[in-house]
């Protein structure tokens, strides 16, 4: 079965969560970075601070030459893990097996899905719009029958976009493709290629394939199949889960506890939903409640308990909301469940920046 893999980045990631939490800071350069008066260096930029050449890695110093205007904010790493987990949460709707690479990607292999009827293009694209809408932020996305081309076409329409290779385009998608976009290739091999004459997927394709390996060596195998379109890396799960959850944002802040409390049913019946599909086997210790309030802090009340029921979810929402009292954009229900004693976990907070 020819695989669907969908590549998600998010655009900017750093920068873009300051400028959904601050809308001033938008069309305006700004960066995510060390200071520049003690050699910090750039993590991450928006698309009008690139536009004067500021890069990530770059000196924080360099890059205020290059655009004096330039907005650099201090990290604030564990908040974006925070939002990070929010894109995860919305990831995590579509399927269970998902690598996540970095702050700001992941890989979903979505073969067996039934979602949209299979389409993972639809997928892809539903996914954009949720991301949009819940988390503040864009996404872009590459649908390919593989990893290695999922992420190459997630960077064809950025920012904001949505690219597709079907099967049927790949030979023609990848015979020009520069070799420095092969997986693995870095600066160094890229030179080496160059060297033996190879700049292009058609260049190396154009070479018999056993001589390719002994001019290129032992990687050359690796290369000569990417260059082929063909990638059969599997999308690599991440361990066992210490939690799973659902929740939503309301288009329309809750105003009391019972217009939570009638949220409950709708958001238990996703959990239990989500729970029959997991692959995860072990218990559930403990059941939680996760608020976010109208002014954007938020708490979590969790019991423990192995079958929770939805009065249990109701007392810790009544619980949790007394904390504040006012009213309620985010509401989320979940379980945590009993680690395994030969498999210590640690919690993999998604790293999307």
């Amino acid at each position: 079965m020819t695989r669907k893999i969908i590549h998600i980045d998010c655009d900017c990631f750093y920068a873009a969560v300051e400028m959904r939490d601050d809308p001033s800071l938008r069309n305006r350069p700004v960066a995510v970075g060390g200071d520049p008066g003690r050699r910090g260096v750039i993590s991450t930029c928006n698309y009008e601070a690139r536009r004067y050449g500021v890069r990530s890695a770059m000196a924080s110093a360099y890059a205020m030459r290059l655009c004096p205007e330039l907005i650099i904010l201090p990290h604030r790493i564990r908040y974006y893990s925070e939002v990070s987990q929010q894109v995860m949460r919305v990831l995590r709707q579509y399927t269970d097996r998902i690598e996540p690479l970095s702050l700001d990607e992941a890989f979903l292999d979505v073969t067996d899905q039934s979602h949209f009827q299979g389409s993972a293009t639809r997928m892809a694209e539903a996914i954009r719009k949720q991301v949009r809408a819940q988390v503040g932020i864009t996404v872009s996305a590459g649908v390919a029958p593989n990893k290695f081309l999922a992420k190459i076409a997630s960077e064809w329409k950025k920012p904001d976009g949505l690219f597709v290779i079907p099967p049927q385009d790949v030979d023609g998608f990848v015979l020009n493709l520069p070799v420095e976009r092969l997986h693995g290739v870095g600066k160094v091999t890229a030179e080496r290629l160059h060297r033996l004459g190879f700049r292009t997927c058609a260049d190396i394709r154009a070479c018999n394939h056993f001589q390719f390996i002994e001019k290129v060596g032992s990687f050359g195998e690796y290369l000569y199949q990417l260059a082929h379109g063909r990638d059969e890396r599997p999308v690599q799960e991440r361990d066992e889960r210490k939690s799973l959850s659902v929740e939503h944002t309301y288009a329309q802040d809750l105003p009391d506890l019972g217009s939570c409390i009638r949220q409950l049913p709708a958001l238990k019946e996703r959990l239990e939903n989500r729970l029959s599909r997991s692959r995860q086997k072990d218990e559930v210790k403990k059941a939680f409640v996760k608020i976010k309030f109208a002014d954007f802090t938020s708490t979590t009340m969790e019991c423990c308990v192995q079958e929770p029921t939805l009065p249990v979810y109701e007392s810790l929402c009544d619980e949790a909301f007394q904390r504040k009292g006012i009213s309620v954009r985010l509401l989320g229900v979940g379980v945590r469940f009993n680690e395994r004693s030969h498999t210590p976990f640690t919690q993999f907070a998604l790293n999307f920046g």
